[in-house]
């Protein structure tokens, strides 16, 4: 206490849960200052998850599924969960195995990019299913696409060569 009065700096208690507790002596103004800078920059880098949704109707066609499919992988590489409905409209929802069948579909085809988070649910006229991204999708996706760059490279190489 003496020494941190000398100094003209305070006594701070840093941990007060340890055996024995532990203090600094130290400028308290400072300290409280570069404490919240880092918890700002801290703040900046946090990246919040948001749930996009991805609408299908029962009889989707194959250009508009790839398309929408494609949109989930965009969503999915941003980091965000994708929450995929199947809506029913009048008499089709009688059949609800359509709906099953989509969203099964969905699944084995990103399942090397996303994990299922709730399986299908049947409410109402809509069926639901939520998918999250893999921790390892950086690597997953930068492979696949260092490969469709490769092949890209040869052909246009053998169209110059043909010329």
């Amino acid at each position: 206490m003496r020494i941190a009065e000398e100094a003209e700096l305070d006594l701070v208690e840093v941990s007060p849960n340890a055996e024995p507790p532990v203090c600094r002596i130290l400028d308290f103004s400072k300290y409280y200052y570069q404490k919240e800078r880092k918890s700002r920059e801290a703040k900046k880098k946090q990246h919040i998850v948001q749930l996009k949704e991805v609408k299908f109707g029962p009889n989707t066609d194959e250009h508009d599924y790839n398309f929408k499919k494609n949109n989930a992988i965009r969503f999915l590489k941003q980091h965000n969960k994708v929450k995929f409905t199947v809506k029913f409209r009048g008499r089709q929802i009688a059949h609800k195995d359509l709906g099953y069948d989509v969203l099964k579909r969905i699944e084995d085809e990103l399942s090397y990019i996303a994990e299922v988070d709730s399986k299908p649910t049947s409410e109402k006229n809509y069926i639901s299913m939520i998918m999250s991204p893999k921790k390892e999708i950086e690597k997953i996706l930068g492979n696949q696409t260092d490969n469709a760059e490769d092949t890209g490279t040869e052909e246009i190489e053998e169209i110059d060569t043909n010329e």
